[in-house]
């Protein structure tokens, strides 16, 4: 390339050379110097090699950027795709499915698969009561009320004489203290009824009121409206109960919703295998895959019809990404003194070195032969870990990739410099050129004056001169 930029360069200098030496003469002969045409053609002469070759640098070097950026991008997404395969979250993963309604079953890290009798005896209950009806004729009094949730301290509300009921319940509702009671009015045909509930459901969340002064149809005499209680069920004929109508901890790992429609029935809750979140797990795993190996084809390829290579054509660096990861995805996984590869549950290997699914095979692997799914993904050296370890030597910050780019934009900034210095050289010599040729255009001027000068004294080809008229 700067054989051919060079070559180019002393052509076109020669050229401009040339095209100087004819202005010369024009400019002994009544013509004038074209001064801003010639130094530019001479400055851009002298360092187009320079600027060319950095140019190319430039861009190959940010070409190249763009496709590390592309294969970083592909195996991030892969080590995405890899991580609950890796640590055997995507795997482990359980679902509970209950017999009737009324009943949302969860699981979470520690469940095991299994069936349980549910047996739902009632759901828990927020304590809440009602005074007795304040009338038109009832007067509020100076006083307090003290409202107390269970076990918690009481909470005192001044009440100032003659507030109404809404001015009470929003002193309550407000107060800093509050155990956890709101206080609502509700007026109704006797009269109007202060109301209190407890914002816990669960027998230890019992509200009682009592008080000084006020109204003691405000300080006692509260009618129940709903009794406090857990909910209670039964687990395969163990009671449990819970001050809250989800329940945890019963069963490790479950979670137990319940709802009025589960009341009084026996359901049976199967808690088995996830195969549809393995399944999608494999699946994005095999997509990710697939992304990275076709990216990669094509950044290193070479197409014969234009003869024209990607960018990363021969490149080190993705020729070691690109056989690791096959390598370790054709030879399979050892443990317990057996070998077992992908291909035996279903996700086979293409000619194009892409993986694909056969969608019935896995099923058949998931539900039949869990066994081998386990030994492909376990968390020790199967497929996962080996990927996810091979892929984050390249990803990890400061890795391989990181090291490369790095490195690539250092040499951007020097060739950045040398653009710049470039940049001030074509200045500075056209400055000098135009200094030099505009004393020439100047000195062409004064011997062309010079030479009429003379023909007038002298006379030329065709007079006499004024000496040889004044003989």
């Amino acid at each position: 390339m700067t054989t051919t930029a060079t070559s180019t360069s002393s052509t076109d200098l020669n050229s401009v050379i040339s095209q100087a030496g004819q202005s010369i003469i024009s400019g002994s002969t009544k013509s004038t110097l074209d001064v801003d045409s010639l130094v530019s053609a001479l400055v851009t002469a002298k360092t187009a090699g320079q600027a060319s070759t950095i140019s190319k640098k430039q861009t190959k070097d940010n070409t190249e950027l763009s496709a590390i950026g592309q294969i970083k991008s592909a195996l991030s997404a892969l080590q995405t795709a890899l991580t609950g395969l890796a640590n055997g979250s995507s795997l482990s993963q359980l679902t509970a499915t209950p017999s009737g309604s009324g009943l949302t079953v969860t699981t979470q890290t520690g469940a095991t698969a299994g069936n349980y009798s549910i047996q739902v005896q009632n759901l828990a209950t927020a304590s809440k009561i009602s005074s007795q009806a304040i009338t038109s004729s009832d007067s509020i009094a100076a006083g307090s009320l003290n409202i107390t949730l269970g076990s918690n301290s009481p909470l005192t509300v001044n009440v100032t004489a003659g507030e109404s009921l809404s001015d009470i319940a929003a002193s309550i509702n407000s107060a800093s203290g509050n155990p956890g009671v709101t206080a609502t009015v509700l007026t109704a045909a006797d009269g109007q009824h202060l109301v209190f509930q407890s914002n816990a459901t669960g027998a230890a969340n019992t509200v009682s009121v009592s008080g000084t002064g006020v109204n003691a149809k405000l300080t006692g005499g509260y009618t129940t409206v709903t009794t406090a209680q857990d909910a209670s069920i039964k687990i395969d004929g163990n009671t449990v109960t819970s001050a809250s109508n989800t329940i945890t901890g019963a069963l490790t790992g479950v979670t137990i919703n319940l709802s009025s429609a589960a009341v009084g029935t026996t359901q049976t809750v199967a808690i088995a295998n996830d195969t549809s979140a393995s399944t999608t797990a494999i699946n994005n795993f095999v997509t990710a895959y697939k992304n990275f190996v076709t990216t990669a084809s094509s950044l290193a390829s070479y197409d014969t019809s234009t003869s024209t290579a990607g960018p990363l054509l021969g490149d080190s660096m993705l020729n070691s990404i690109t056989s690791g990861l096959a390598t370790a995805i054709s030879s399979g996984v050892t443990t317990g003194g057996k070998t077992v590869s992908l291909s035996s549950i279903g996700i086979n290997l293409q000619p194009d070195g892409t993986l694909q699914v056969d969608a019935t095979a896995l099923q058949t692997a998931l539900t039949s032969n869990s066994g081998a799914v386990s030994a492909v993904f376990n968390t020790t050296n199967g497929i996962g870990v080996t990927l996810n370890n091979l892929v984050n030597t390249y990803t990890q910050a400061s890795g391989v990739i990181d090291q490369r780019t790095s490195a690539l934009n250092t040499d951007l900034q020097n060739l950045q410099d040398q653009s710049t210095n470039l940049q001030n050289y074509q200045t500075s010599l056209t400055a000098q050129y135009n200094a030099q040729f505009t004393a020439l255009n100047t000195l062409m001027a004064q011997m062309q004056s010079n030479t009429q000068y003379l023909t007038q004294l002298f006379g030329g080809s065709n007079s006499s001169g004024t000496l040889a008229a004044n003989k």
